[in-house]
């Protein structure tokens, strides 16, 4: 009995060791789809519930656990909690529960955990927002992210939307947000400022910064918008930050992708618009020749006619062989031919545009090894163009491949490269009688406009008058037009190097080289071109604008610089654009302390050259050979205009930065950055061209309390607050740190008088200096049942200080205004972002997003003295006490018992003849409407899934802004105008001022007795009467897809297939009645502008 008692009391004792044996356990957890580090999850033993650990910022864990463990339970907000069996080296993939909520924030210099990430920003996910359809990928952002403001105002390709996130964030600077791709700055070929993307000059077609981007090669979006975010980009990121990731391969996974769009966009139609048919316009015509408008010889001795003139002109025509003329000269005949075109009802719309199908293919390839990743892609867009002369071309090919070259270092090479071949319509600049109040454009071809201000009654086949020459807008377009070739290459390579655990250092340059070239070709028998030659008879030859008169032979008849030939305006934008940058990124978790330390330093060197010249008489038809009298020269001297000019510019940058992050068992988070920065584009006073910025912020991540469990249903809860100094550098108009002197030729009455000058074309400022923004942010993000409903909201009040502004001087060096950093302004807003996922079965789900922004601002220190027509035309005019572009209206009064429009002027005087639209100091009299850009705005998304099928209905909204209606009101037309409805309701009798506000027609003699009537129907364009609200919903996307099931696909080459109809701008669900039809994010502008147009688009995706 001892025996056994002793030998069961060794085994005991052998095997009690055992039992309390433990053992250590390491790995990795991440995210999936993208491999993205997990930090911050909890990993605790299944069957000791007790024992766990967080993983750190490196995305290991270390776990001691006992001898007689399993599994592993892993378990991170927004993730799935999964189970695993222990082993040596894990490698945890954790799968989202909803893929909307994202856990890691991309800034461009380096990847945050959102658990650690302070600021305020949204990401996007670039499959869901791409726009099938839309080339531009800037346009998708449109209603998809809290705060970001995106408005149309012209919807060429190539041409930039007027972007605002957390709206205007200086007075005269472009408040553009900074776009970042692949965490390299993509900067403007050419400068082109908000205010002018509406102006529909030739230079917007190169205003986007990523036109050249594929929207098929986009991964993510991801907005910074706070100061803490933006604060690493210093004197850059003011007004927010777009940061753009590319796809990349991934491990493991070889695929070839194809996509295919093609796309027919609608032909507008005459009931969407507020324009007479040939019948009511003929009626007008009537009236007009009634009143002494359309005799004959004023008529055909006139710059432009119709039909009434090619009446008079066909009455005047004499065939000799059949001994007649081509029109009796009868009332019959008059008739009967007036009747011909009052039936003709010229679809305008029809003529000049197409639903022709626009093609987008791409390509891409990728995969990944343990060692190695690359993502290859090509693609092609072919558009026929939607209206005439507007073809466009575009080839983009990139390359993005990381290899490991040894352990712990590897390098990043990203290659890309596109091509854009794009045509439009000819076009001059837009320009502005500061006199009589009138904002036009010469020689104005652009089919969009044609079609909205060209009469119904006339032939599209015949040719009529403009502009003294014979003019058909076809014969127009082929013969005037813009080729535009434009080349992006851009390459960059990284190095990281990972020396020790928890350090990452990282060596970055880059090199962006874009050449544009943009051709305007006059050709011989263009109107233009005819312009310059026309003179058939001695009244016409004294009257037309474009012929030359030389001052030193002042009895001769006025001449043609361009007897032959036509003409060539070329400009050249070329930029070449360096960076690099040097960072340190420092990671650790010590027990409940995770530290982050990241700095780093960086240059940039950005060259441009802009080439312009002007070949006249070149003769198109004549082998290209030129061909042009000495007095064209003699004529540019005496105006003081030069046929070439040059101008470089050389930009350079060097910022140093730093950033460090502290958290505490993840539940509270301390952060704060540092940058300092100089630009040689500033004062050359060292205060004034070196900036310091920063930030200081914090989160509290409540769902990691104790107490947390209590707060059911929220499944997660983050507060955030943060304040910050960002800037940026004033516009380049105002970047003059010293003098500038230039060379020109002062006027002289006399050509053999000229001699050259040099004259002070902007006077140094020695202490200019960046636009400066402190900014304050509260916010916080939320789940409830389990990550159901997501919600998103912050508040924020920034103050702008230093803005450009005009400042009083005593004149000194010649220059009484000059601008300085004196102006300053406030502004204010909040945002709201909520998904929910309302039904989610096994075959059947349903998810809504809402998103509402507002943003208010008000400028509380400017000493500016616009003119007249500056604070009521155009994008709005900065004021003080207003907001940053605000719009005004000369105040209507009534009509005049012979229905003249009645105004007030500058001195309180009701008038219609006596407005000074140059005025200046006295404009408190005229009347404020509101701002120019949306005070509200936002987006609603529902998403229906069942089995493959997907339908998505997606609205945006805008409220708050007024836009000012189309210019239709003159005081003299011709028999070209087309005018609007509101003419059917025009003053026509004594009494009629009672029951309306349309403005009466003028007779000749009304009009020759007091030509300063102008005034008053310019001004009725620009008064009160004259404005409309720019609130609207739209429709923006409706879309319908169908994924092939995978059992289909089994047997096939195919790993996933699908198809897509979708129909995006299709409609506007509300706006102002007063707009007619006018879109009111459009401004028809003419030029080379056009809104965006509503258009069906069909999606074939094929993956291998």
């Amino acid at each position: 009995m001892r025996k056994l008692s002793l030998l069961l009391l060794t085994l005991l004792l052998c095997l009690v060791p055992s039992w309390g044996q433990q053992r250590t356990v390491t790995g990795t957890v991440v995210t999936a789809p993208d491999n993205e580090l997990a930090i911050g999850a909890s990993v605790q033993v299944k069957e000791h519930l007790r024992t766990g650990a967080m993983v750190g910022v490196d995305g290991t864990f270390k776990l001691t656990v006992p001898a007689n463990a399993k599994h592993l339970r892993v378990s991170y907000v927004g993730y799935l909690t999964v189970e695993v069996p222990i082993k040596d080296n894990m490698k945890i993939v954790l799968e989202p529960v909803d893929k909307t909520l994202e856990t890691v924030v991309v800034t461009g210099l380096t990847k945050i955990d959102k658990r650690l990430f302070t600021g305020a920003s949204a990401k996007l996910g670039g499959d869901k927002t791409k726009l099938d359809g839309v080339p531009d990928a800037a346009r998708a952002l449109e209603g998809r992210a809290a705060g970001v403001s995106v408005q149309n105002v012209s919807g060429t390709f190539g041409t930039a939307p007027k972007i605002r996130v957390r709206g205007a964030t200086s007075i005269y600077g472009s408040s553009k947000p900074l776009w970042v791709v692949d965490g390299v700055i993509m900067e403007d070929v050419s400068n082109v400022g908000a205010d002018d993307l509406a102006s529909g000059n030739p230079e917007t077609l190169i205003s986007s910064a990523i036109a050249g981007l594929n929207a098929d090669d986009i991964e993510s979006f991801q907005v910074l918008k706070d100061g803490s975010a933006t604060s690493i980009y210093g004197a850059r990121a003011m007004a927010g930050v777009i940061v753009v990731t590319t796809k990349k391969g991934k491990q493991g996974q070889a695929h070839f992708n194809y996509t295919g769009e093609f796309t027919t966009r609608m032909i507008p139609s005459y009931r969407n618009f507020d324009i007479l048919n040939s019948q009511q316009q003929m009626g007008i015509y009537r009236e007009l020749k009634e009143k002494g408008w359309l005799n004959l010889s004023e008529v055909l001795n006139g710059s432009d006619y119709g039909v009434y003139g090619k009446m008079y002109e066909l009455i005047n025509t004499y065939d000799p062989k059949s001994k007649t003329f081509a029109l009796a000269n009868s009332i019959e005949a008059q008739n009967a031919y007036l009747q011909t075109a009052e039936k003709r009802n010229t679809n305008w719309f029809q003529e000049l545009f197409s639903p022709a199908i626009m093609q987008t293919h791409s390509v891409s390839m990728s995969g990944g090894t343990a060692k190695s990743n690359y993502y290859a892609s090509a693609s092609a867009l072919l558009d026929p163009g939607w209206y005439k002369q507007s073809q466009v071309k575009r080839y983009t090919a990139n390359l993005n491949m990381t290899q490991q070259l040894i352990k712990g270092l590897s390098l990043n090479l990203i290659a890309g490269a596109s091509y854009r071949n794009q045509r439009a319509p000819g076009t001059l600049g837009q320009d502005v009688d500061v006199v009589g109040g009138e904002v036009k454009r010469d020689f104005d071809i652009n089919p969009y406009s044609y079609a909205t201000n060209t009469s119904r009654v006339l032939d599209p086949r015949t040719y009529y008058v403009a502009n003294y020459a014979p003019f058909n807008i076809f014969n127009e377009l082929e013969n005037n037009f813009i080729d535009l070739n434009v080349l992006d290459a851009k390459f960059q390579a990284e190095l990281r190097y990972k020396p020790i655990r928890g350090l990452e250092l990282s060596l970055l340059g880059a090199f962006k080289h874009t050449a544009a070239s943009q051709q305007h070709n006059i050709r011989d028998n263009s109107n233009q071109a005819l312009a310059y030659r026309a003179m058939p008879n001695g009244i016409i030859r004294e009257s037309n604008k474009y012929l030359y008169r030389d001052p030193d032979r002042p009895y001769d008849l006025p001449m043609s610089v361009l007897p032959y030939g036509g003409i060539m305006h070329k400009a050249e934008n070329r930029m070449s654009n360096y960076d690099f940058r040097a960072t340190a990124n420092y990671s650790r978790t010590f027990g409940s302390h995770t530290l982050n330390l990241f700095g780093g330093l960086e240059t940039t060197d950005i060259q441009r050259n802009r080439t312009a010249f002007e070949g006249w008489g070149l003769q198109y038809l004549g082998g290209e050979t030129p061909f042009y009298p000495y007095q064209l020269f003699k004529k540019k001297i005496e105006e003081g205009n030069a046929y070439y000019n040059l101008n470089n510019t050389n930009y350079r940058t060097v910022a140093f930065y730093s950033n460090a992050t502290y958290s505490y068992k993840g539940r509270y988070v301390f952060n704060g950055t540092y940058r300092y920065e100089g630009s040689n584009q500033l004062g050359r006073n060292s205060n004034a061209r070196w900036m310091s910025t920063w930030n200081v912020s914090g989160a509290w991540n409540v769902h990691e309390e104790h107490f947390f469990k209590q707060l059911r249903p929220l499944s997660h809860l983050t507060a955030r607050v943060s304040y910050s100094l960002t800037g940026t550098p004033p516009d380049p108009s105002f970047s003059s740190s010293t003098t500038i002197f230039k060379s020109y030729t002062p006027f002289k009455l006399f050509a053999e008088d000229q001699e050259p000058g040099i004259g002070i074309e902007q006077l140094g400022n020695y202490d200019l200096t960046y636009e400066k923004k402190n900014e304050f942010n509260v916010g916080f993000d939320a789940g409830l049942f389990d990550d159901r409903i997501s919600l998103s909201f912050d508040a924020y009040t920034r103050n702008n200080f230093d803005e450009m502004g005009p400042m009083v001087t005593q004149g000194i060096g010649g220059t009484v205004i000059r601008p300085a950093n004196v102006a300053q302004m406030h502004s204010n807003g909040a945002e709201l972002s909520l998904t929910s996922t309302n039904i989610k079965t096994k075959d059947f789900s349903w998810m809504t997003s809402f998103i509402y922004a507002y943003t208010n601002s008000k400028i509380t220190k400017l000493h500016n003295q616009g003119r007249v027509i500056e604070l009521v035309s155009g994008n709005g005019f900065a004021k003080e006490g207003y907001p940053s572009r605000a719009l005004f209206s000369i105040p209507f009064v009534g009509l005049s018992d012979e229905g003249i429009p009645l105004l007030i002027n500058e001195k309180g005087q009701v008038t219609s003849d006596n407005i000074n639209f140059q005025e200046r100091n006295a404009t408190d009299f005229l009347k404020y409407e509101g701002p120019t850009d949306p005070k509200h705005t936002g987006s609603f998304g529902n998403t229906l899934s069942y089995k493959g099928f997907h339908l998505n209905i997606f609205l945006t909204y805008a409220f708050g802004n007024v836009v000012r209606l189309d210019p239709k009101f003159k005081a003299k037309y011709n028999d070209m105008s087309s005018l609007t409805h509101d003419f059917t309701n025009r003053w026509v009798a004594s009494g009629d001022e009672k029951r309306t506000d349309i403005p009466a027609i003028l007779s000749n003699r009304q009009y020759t007795k007091n030509t300063n009537l102008r005034f008053a129907y310019n001004g009725y364009n620009f008064s009160s009467a004259r404005i409309a609200k720019g609130d609207f919903i739209r429709l923006k996307e409706i879309s319908l897809s169908y994924d092939l099931p995978s059992r289909l696909l089994k047997k096939t080459p195919i790993r996933t297939a699908s198809v897509k109809l979708q129909a995006t701008n299709l409609l506007l669900l509300y706006a102002d009645k007063k707009l007619n039809g006018q879109d009111p994010e459009f401004f028809n502008t003419g030029g080379v502008a056009s809104p965006v147009p509503r258009q069906f688009t069909l999606t074939f995706k094929v993956g291998l």
